[in-house]
């Protein structure tokens, strides 16, 4: 499978470099342009490439950027990407200190579904609630007690199954959590943020979520 990464910070990197050690070919992508990314790529093996490349010609994309830029991507960025195609999307909203105020997200609309339109192309929300170094140590063999579980939401269930076996890939398992109206179980201030559950205790964090966002995950 080839995989095109467009943000190379923490989880955007941990990405990068667990999917080429797992023999995925990979581009990666940022807001500064590929000679920025040396040294990432010569670590990992993985293509250095602009956001424009990163979409084209790939089996699935993953968009890991503050939720601030993503409307300054390119207009056009997803226009030839097919509507099939899987989008993941593992950003969390942070108004207070990182994103500012976005309207529609303070209003109710789960995140993933704002990033959604706003892109112009179905996203699947996934790999937000885990700690960047747990996605990069903690993965485990399938079947291992204790293994830590992701929930994965979406609307495509073709483009969601692909995801979550790459969630199971990268030695997660992978919890279906419904539609991507239902993202906002996995958004930050919910029980299952950043818990390093396992399969049992995704969907019981997943079903004890409240849709109010805690005033750490308000704008002020």
């Amino acid at each position: 499978m080839k995989i095109g990464i467009i943000g190379a910070g923490h989880i955007g990197g941990t990405l990068a470099r667990r999917l080429a050690a797992l023999g995925y070919t990979v581009l990666v992508a940022n807001s500064r342009g590929p000679e920025t990314l040396g040294d990432l790529a010569a670590e990992t093996g993985a293509a250095a490439v602009t956001p424009r490349e990163a979409v084209k010609g790939v089996d699935l994309i993953v968009l890991t950027i503050p939720e601030k830029n993503v409307p300054h991507l390119p207009h056009d960025l997803f226009a030839d990407v097919p509507p099939a195609l899987p989008v993941v999307d593992t950003g969390n909203y942070d108004p207070q200190r990182r994103d500012g105020m976005v309207a529609a997200i303070e209003a109710g609309l789960p995140e993933s579904r704002w990033v959604a339109r706003t892109i112009g192309h179905p996203v699947i929300k996934a790999f937000n609630n885990i700690y960047f170094l747990h996605l990069l140590e903690n993965g485990k063999p399938p079947g291992t007690p204790g293994r830590i579980a992701l929930p994965v939401a979406g609307d495509d269930p073709i483009a969601k199954g692909i995801v979550m076996d790459l969630v199971h890939d990268l030695g997660f398992d992978a919890v279906d959590a419904g539609g991507l109206d239902e993202s906002w179980r996995q958004q930050p201030g919910t029980p299952v943020y950043a818990t390093d559950l396992d399969i049992a205790g995704v969907k019981k964090a997943l079903s004890e979520a409240r849709p109010e966002r805690t005033d750490q995950w308000k704008a002020r």
